[in-house]
């Protein structure tokens, strides 16, 4: 029998948001260095015709699957929750140029959580998206698992 392996692979990038109706400084325009670390689990391969022989997945296909759903939608936008002022979400849109309209608060934890979201129906059989973590800041991050969320 195969082992079950975790592979985790690192996604950074930059993102502005605003926090609608917040009673604190998030209220306003700001921005963060984003950490995203995505951890798959599954068996390697242990076929040896197989050009990916001894790997869950291979890291490559992994960061075009996050790259396509994620970074290029997320990296270097303002994201704004879609019940802001339409106006004002109007002026986003003009003076910043990528502004992502979501249907949630554009909190840590609700991103982590649309990430998942995003990402799992383009994880090939056989492996399992394991958990996300979102680091916000150096010191601040939220988690997601599977297997809190079947």
């Amino acid at each position: 029998m195969r082992p079950t392996i975790r592979v985790t692979k690192e996604f950074p990038f930059e993102m502005a948001h605003v926090l609608w109706n917040y009673d604190g400084p998030c209220r306003n325009v700001h921005g963060h260095s984003y950490r995203l670390f995505v951890t798959l689990s599954g068996n390697p391969s242990g076929n040896n015709d197989d050009p990916k022989n001894g790997m869950v997945m291979d890291f490559s296909d992994l960061k075009n699957i996050i790259r396509s759903q994620i970074i290029s939608l997320f990296d270097h936008s303002v994201v704004l929750s879609d019940k802001i002022n339409k106006e004002k979400a109007e002026m986003f849109k003009e003076m910043f140029g990528n502004t992502v309209l979501v249907n949630y608060q554009p909190t840590c934890e609700n991103l982590v959580a649309d990430f998942a979201v995003r990402i799992t129906p383009f994880i090939p059989a056989g492996v399992k998206l394991h958990s996300l973590k979102l680091y916000e800041t150096a010191t601040s991050f939220a988690e997601w698992y599977a297997s809190d969320n079947e």
